[in-house]
């Protein structure tokens, strides 16, 4: 991947915690039943994506600059 995909996903990826965050911090309905998304979890597995695709946008800046 270049660094324009490895941006995009990273951005991507940060958008896909910050809403699993805010949908896993919203108060439960009980009138509606229990959740069936473990949206605290998602939030992390995007937290991690976010990491990982960070470093490689710093991998690819590194490559450029030699």
């Amino acid at each position: 991947m270049d660094l324009p995909i490895s941006g995009g996903l990273a951005l991507l990826s940060v958008a896909f915690a910050v809403f699993c965050g805010w949908r896993g911090a919203r108060p439960p309905d009980h009138m509606k039943g229990p959740r069936m998304v473990p949206w605290q979890f998602l939030m992390l597995l995007g937290a991690l994506a976010t990491i990982i695709f960070l470093v490689r946008v710093a991998n690819d800046l590194h490559l450029m600059g030699n």
